[in-house]
């Protein structure tokens, strides 16, 4: 394999198409966005719709690496550095599960400050002029490497005036073209009062669903190797953030791309999944994915840290208006960074 990635050492950019279609029949839901609902647009070659954003699949590629039933990333993935949150002795959450990964507000804006204050200090000396971008990598390697492969925003103004930021450097969205309506609907029946009040939830209640059908539906893949090279690290650093995007690609497109109930997807031939830049390069298969990731953590294993934090503060409650907005976007994370 290592012969295998010399193919992309002079590219900048590593970039994938891959076919997908519905693990039965031809319908399938998109994600929703508040108050607009699917997105389609048209284009010169007709109309198109937007199956699954940016955003949404940066938290998919991080939860394919994690291991729900122990509350850690996957064997494979052993050693790299992320950030637990416990809560009264129980697991609450991790950097690899929250939108914005460490500007979580389960580290930052909690009662215990440690965290932050350790962070602000590895931080210091940025506060004023331009961001030195090999001092904030490092710090980013040290506590969360997903930072520097799906971008992070800290935005509060202590942490360097809230300029410090990282783009995507792996980014991916699906889109289906060739696309129709499929209008539907049901009825939520209740067949102990058909006319009961239905603002209570009582009644029968019609409602109408639009799913869609597709010409064609593909997963576009984007992987910034100049961004990996410009964060200024070494060489078996780029090496590891290399083989991690891969890793979680490859974990994704094997694994589950169920993205919601009425939106089960797959690909049409995921054994070969080949790149149009540059032109014919091949993802390697898990397994060899796998012993890569594991070499290339134990090369860097003296630059990262699991760190385990406390999040001990009331969990308030939002706003009626305010979780009804958070709600009404399904299956999108459409506050995420970058």
């Amino acid at each position: 394999m290592p012969d295998l990635l010399r193919a992309l050492d002079k590219a900048n950019r590593l970039l994938f198409t891959v076919p997908l279609r519905p693990v039965q029949g031809d319908r399938f839901q998109p994600t929703g966005f508040p108050s607009l609902g699917a997105a389609t647009y048209q284009t010169k070659d007709g109309q198109k719709l937007l199956v699954e954003s940016s955003q949404s699949m940066a938290n998919r590629l991080e939860t394919a690496c994690w291991d729900s039933s122990q509350n850690q990333p996957v064997a494979a993935l052993d050693g790299i550095s992320h950030v637990t949150v416990n809560r009264k002795g129980a697991f609450l959450t991790d950097s690899m599960l929250e939108a914005h990964r460490i500007n979580s507000p389960y580290l930052l804006e909690g009662k215990d400050r440690r965290f932050f204050d350790n962070l602000k200090a590895e931080l210091g000396g940025l506060e004023e002029g331009p961001i030195d971008r090999k001092k904030l990598a490092e710090v980013l390697l040290k506590y969360d490497v997903g930072s520097l492969i799906h971008g992070v925003f800290l935005a509060k103004k202590e942490l360097a005036g809230g300029r410090l930021r990282v783009a995507r450097a792996l980014s991916a969205f699906i889109e289906a073209s060739g696309v129709s309506v499929a209008a539907s609907g049901g009825v939520k029946n209740d067949h102990v009062n058909p006319s009961g009040d239905t603002k209570s939830g009582f009644g029968n209640v019609p409602f109408s669903r639009d799913e869609f059908a597709a010409e064609r539906i593909d997963c576009f893949i984007n992987l910034d190797l100049a961004q990996i090279r410009g964060y200024g690290l070494s060489k078996r650093v780029e090496d590891l953030l290399l083989r991690l995007a891969l890793h979680r690609l490859r974990k994704l497109l094997d694994g589950n791309l169920r993205l919601r109930t009425a939106c089960d997807l797959e690909p049409i031939d995921r054994e070969n999944v080949i790149a149009s830049r540059p032109d014919g390069f091949k993802l390697p298969s898990l397994a060899e994915l796998e012993a890569e990731v594991k070499t290339a953590v134990g090369n860097c294993k003296d630059s990262m840290a699991h760190t385990t934090v406390t999040f001990e503060d009331e969990l308030k409650k939002a706003k009626d208006t305010d979780a009804t907005t958070a709600n009404d976007a399904e299956g999108d994370d459409f506050s995420d960074e970058e």
